[in-house]
């Protein structure tokens, strides 16, 4: 169950980036290209749903059913939240996105390097220099390696930077700078 554990890390992480989140921040610009906090909140309300449904019944449309909330920041956080029970009482069965079976492994694992990425966006949005904790970086990146390519970019990813330090190095293969 360390992929549990790991996404634990990541929530955990990002819910403490998001306690520099207030309203009047929802019109900055974030490191994704091109969003607003209020965008990203709503894409990661997405994911955090996705997630979450993946967990209780084993599948995941393609498509959100959500509308957006008038209050990102708090839907934001009862999504991770919820999450997390979610997870934590998920049985290890087989879980199918868009019709595509895969394993509770890997769902978890790479719910956890969105989660976290994106837990750094928000940091950065509302002025936070609060650093993506070194020990989950490390363990987020050789699966960023297995499943971001060439493929993802420009359109879901901006291209690699050349890393500041060994630190930034996930961050840097993500082109967040």
């Amino acid at each position: 169950m360390n992929h549990v554990a790991l996404l634990e890390r990541a929530v955990a992480y990002t819910l403490g980036c998001l306690r520099t989140a207030t309203p009047a921040a929802l019109a900055r610009p974030t490191p994704c290209h091109d969003w607003t906090l209020r965008e990203l909140l709503e894409h990661l309300i997405d994911s955090l749903t996705a997630l979450r449904e993946a967990a209780e019944d084993g599948h995941v449309p393609l498509t959100p059913t959500t509308d957006p909330p008038q209050d990102p920041i708090t839907a934001t956080r009862d999504q991770a939240r919820r999450l997390l029970g979610a997870w934590t009482t998920q049985n290890g069965r087989e879980i199918t996105i868009g019709g595509c079976p895969l394993t509770t492994d890997i769902v978890a694992r790479a719910g956890a390097l969105e989660v976290a990425v994106h837990g750094w966006d928000i940091a950065r949005a509302c002025g936070d220099p609060r650093p993506l904790p070194q020990a989950l970086a490390d363990e987020l990146y050789p699966l960023a390696l297995l499943l971001i390519s060439d493929a993802d970019r420009p359109q879901r990813f901006a291209a690699p930077v050349e890393p500041h330090t060994p630190a930034d190095r996930l961050l840097a293969y993500l082109g967040r700078r």
